[in-house]
């Protein structure tokens, strides 16, 4: 491990590339940290405690919410932005057109949409959380003039933007997916504090040992199963017919088409807590107001706040997301006209369209069992600290953290590897 840490930085491009991800890592962590003016840090500490969401939501801003920085919102617009385009694809033919079929132009311009989209999304959530902080009891933030609200709405909109921009920067420049990086930094930069809220708890109540050994080994188990499942895939057999070109004989050999029984990787979570976020903010924003409007933002704030409900939502979210984000990825009728132009074809099953099918068919039972575990990972800390009582377990690394963590770190390996694989080749 070590020779291959000091081979990774002896290759000067390779090198680049991880000394240019840390380096926007330390700008994430230095924005993170600069608040807005006017916080009473008492009440944003309480209210935190009262709002369970809130914390979850904490994790994937790399502690930037609980300071109410800048960057207090993350990436959460832009992911929330992409989803509804997606969504949009399943409704309008020409945007599925566009992101499936006209290769990387088209996707360029879909992304195109997403940053648009992100700005008016980051406004009206930074509008809603600063409604949000002003009308709790006691405030957490000040009465804002018009003009303070808008400068406030507008730098907040402008961090989450610039966010979006280095994520996109670490995807052209750097190594592994951006936004998946930078999430897995900010659960990172938040790991330390919360190895010292377990401790401080402990040594308040040394009684809750047993439960913290408890939690432990559980994190264990979840490192074990996130590994596996990630790993694990359905090796479909593919055999290619022999042709002759000229005076060269091509095809007769047998190889296999790999499908992953999560291929959505992290991603269904991410987008289940986008979404399960938006309706909050949304009715917090009109839960000030009088009359039937007020009423049922009041009611449907209060909705979504159910540990229970949010569990239960999070779940089936989840699931329907590894469906969705797969039929979005994987296109099985285009990976059956590829084998067939190459001249493969799986064993026992016809080209074609049956291949299709046959493809669909064992994608659709595998997904099913991947997309159980997911939507287990993501309700694990809720599971947890109603076993165990102890709230703090939410908030530390959970579940949906370890999921994160384990699958950005195996993409992160894997991609090192075959540009390290890459360079061999070069040299053979």
């Amino acid at each position: 491990m070590f020779s291959k840490i000091i081979r990774i930085f002896k290759i000067k491009d390779l090198r680049n590339k991880i000394l240019f991800v840390l380096g926007i890592f330390i700008l994430f962590r230095i924005m993170a940290n600069i608040p807005i003016p006017g916080i009473d840090r008492q009440a944003l500490s309480t209210l935190f405690e009262r709002f369970q969401m809130l914390g979850i939501l904490n994790l994937f801003t790399g502690g930037a919410l609980d300071k109410l920085s800048i960057v207090m919102l993350g990436l959460g617009p832009y992911i929330t932005a992409v989803i509804i385009l997606q969504l949009l694809t399943m409704i309008f033919p020409q945007l599925e057109r566009m992101y499936k079929e006209e290769g990387e132009a088209g996707r360029q311009r879909f992304n195109q949409y997403g940053r648009i989209l992100t700005i008016p999304l980051a406004a009206l959530q930074a509008y809603a959380m600063l409604n949000l902080f002003q009308r709790q009891d006691p405030p957490i933030i000040g009465v804002l003039s018009p003009a303070m609200m808008i400068g406030s709405v507008l730098v907040i909109t402008a961090g989450s933007m610039l966010m979006m921009w280095l994520g996109e920067l670490i995807s052209e420049k750097g190594i592994g997916d951006g936004i998946s990086l930078l999430i897995f930094a900010g659960i990172i930069a938040d790991f330390p504090s919360s190895i010292g809220q377990m401790v401080g708890d402990l040594r308040v109540n040394p009684a809750r040992g047993p439960a913290y050994l408890a939690f432990f080994f559980m994190a264990l188990f979840i490192i074990a199963a996130v590994v596996l499942i990630n790993e694990a895939r359905r090796n479909i057999p593919v055999s290619y017919a022999k042709r002759v070109r000229g005076m060269r004989l091509y095809g007769g050999v047998s190889t296999y088409l790999p499908l992953n029984i999560n291929p959505a990787g992290v991603m269904p979570i991410i987008f289940a807590l986008s979404i399960l976020i938006f309706p909050g903010m949304i009715a917090n924003f009109f839960a000030g107001s009088e009359g039937l409007v007020g009423d049922i933002a009041q009611k449907v704030a209060v909705f979504f706040q159910d540990p229970i409900v949010y569990s239960v939502l999070n779940f089936i979210l989840v699931v329907l997301f590894v469906y969705f984000y797969t039929a979005v990825t994987f296109d099985p009728n285009s990976i059956s006209e590829n084998l067939q132009k190459m001249g493969g074809f799986v064993p026992g099953i016809r080209p074609g369209k049956p291949t299709a099918e046959y493809l669909s068919y064992v994608l659709n039972r595998i997904l099913l069992f991947g997309a159980l575990f997911l939507g287990m990972i993501a309700v694990l800390p809720s599971i947890i600290q109603a076993v165990t009582q102890v709230a703090a377990f939410r908030f530390l690394i959970g579940g949906t953290s370890l999921l994160i963590l384990v699958s950005v770190i195996l993409e992160t390996v894997r991609q090192i590897n075959a540009q390290l694989e890459m360079r061999d080749y070069e040299t053979f």
